[in-house]
């Protein structure tokens, strides 16, 4: 049988603080202190759930967050990662700009410009990546590592010696 999960008998400071916190601003706070006060007359997660309209699973998380942080509890943490590693980290630089100097051709692609795309899926192919990054995430990892980036179409030159006029619009 499994052990029952109910918040312990709560001093009348902390019943008044959550008794204060049904009328926070935050509804975080507000969606909390109903199923503390609830659990601490004993109620069983299930029960609880149902009774105020929440999954057991809210319940329970609600009441082992109060058993690990106290009234602490009761502010909305962030949802960001501890610790956030980026997939494209310095080991790449160099490895990228040698990519970036060869054409897509020699990877199997069909072109021979590189698009932040074909860049992703070549990083993917390669290993680098655990799955295709977006071309955003591309173009963020290349400017944090210091690898310029910008469209060939605004760089490439031809041999040709009229593709300076050719290039240019044409005006009225």
């Amino acid at each position: 049988m499994k052990p029952r999960i109910f918040v312990p008998a709560l001093t009348a400071a902390q019943r008044q603080q959550l008794q204060e916190g049904l009328r926070a601003a935050e509804a975080f706070t507000v969606r909390r202190c109903p199923i503390l006060l609830a659990s601490a007359d004993g109620g069983s997660p299930t029960a609880l759930a149902r009774q105020l309209r929440c999954s057991a699973r809210t319940v329970r998380n609600a009441v082992h967050a109060f058993a690990r942080e106290g009234l602490a509890c009761l502010r909305e943490k962030s949802s960001r990662p501890v610790t956030v590693r980026p997939f494209l980290d310095e080991r790449y630089t160099d490895p990228l700009k040698d990519l970036l100097h060869h054409s897509p051709r020699l990877f199997g692609k069909p072109t021979s410009l590189w698009t932040l795309d074909l860049v992703a899926a070549v990083c993917h192919d390669k290993g680098w990546t655990p799955r295709p990054l977006t071309r955003e995430a591309i173009r963020v990892a290349l400017k944090r590592l210091g690898i310029r980036w910008r469209r060939a179409k605004h760089w490439i030159t031809s041999p040709d010696p009229s593709y300076a006029r050719k290039k240019k619009p044409a005006t009225a």
